[in-house]
């Protein structure tokens, strides 16, 4: 089991050199930094805790000040804890987006989005009732139950409190993995809206690697390049404007010798 800690930035597509179109989720990974090593002689279980963004003093509780200075490094803002890491670690490491590779599967978790207090039609996608003809039952809950029990079973559907909850979307592929800029391109959609922290980790139901996908790569044209695309072409057009303007001076040259040598044939045979 392998993991990174990520910020979700969005979503795209890319293109493979076989002309499809993948939706993908763009996920940012800054530096984790390891904040302390779990062994099972002393906790009872191995683990790896990790910690990303930072976190001002000032903002800090002693407890994180302390926590953070075992490590020599400053307090972090998100921390997780992932057990039995593949890879030996010891505290103050760092592991950056090079941890995965590209076709990997891997299962992310993360916070959906809270969609505050709704009813049961958008919460458990129930069924309204008739809107006309003297009906009195719109878009209610429904039964409570029968009469025996005189309470209400548990486990009905009611209105309440919809998203914010810990949600894994499980065998996404790692379609590309960018060490320059620091981010990782993740197959389809994951939980979470825009600039909220996602887990990346090995995949627990799938541990197969797919085949890389060859990606369409695009090179981004500055200033300079186009204006030395314009004088080479400038500089051929030139090339075949003299070219064209010779090879019409030869023909005229040799249209001249060709009346030439006409006009004295004439005046001999005269």
């Amino acid at each position: 089991m392998k993991g990174i800690l990520g910020r979700k930035v969005g979503m795209t597509s890319i293109f493979t050199k076989d002309g499809k179109i993948i939706p993908v989720t763009v996920v940012e990974i800054a530096p984790n930094t390891v904040m302390q090593v779990k062994t099972k002689e002393n906790d009872g279980y191995n683990a790896v805790q990790l910690g990303t963004v930072e976190l001002k003093e000032k903002n800090a509780n002693k407890t994180q000040v302390g926590h953070a200075k075992k490590a020599n490094t400053t307090p972090k803002r998100f921390l997780k804890e992932i057990r039995d890491f593949e890879s030996a670690l010891n505290v103050g490491d760092t592991i950056d987006a090079s941890i995965f590779s590209v076709g990997e599967i891997v299962d992310v978790t993360g916070t959906s989005k809270g969609k505050g207090f709704q009813g049961v039609i958008k919460r458990h996608n129930q069924s309204r009732g008739p809107m006309s003809h003297g009906s009195h039952y719109h878009r209610g809950p429904g039964s409570m139950g029968t009469m025996l029990p005189k309470r209400v079973l548990k486990g009905k559907n009611l209105p309440g409190h919809m998203g914010h909850e810990t949600v894994t979307i499980q065998n996404l592929e790692i379609i590309d993995v960018n060490l320059e800029d620091n981010y990782i391109l993740v197959s389809g959609n994951v939980p979470g809206a825009k600039n909220s922290m996602v887990l990346i980790k090995s995949a627990v139901k799938n541990s197969k690697k797919v085949n890389p996908k060859e990606l369409i790569k695009y090179e981004e044209e500055t200033v300079v390049d186009k204006v030395e695309e314009i004088k080479e072409e400038t500089a051929t057009e030139n090339v075949e404007v003299k070219e064209e303007a010779a090879a019409t001076e030869n023909e005229e040259v040799k249209e001249e010798k060709t009346l030439e040598t006409e006009t004295s044939n004439k005046e001999g045979e005269k």
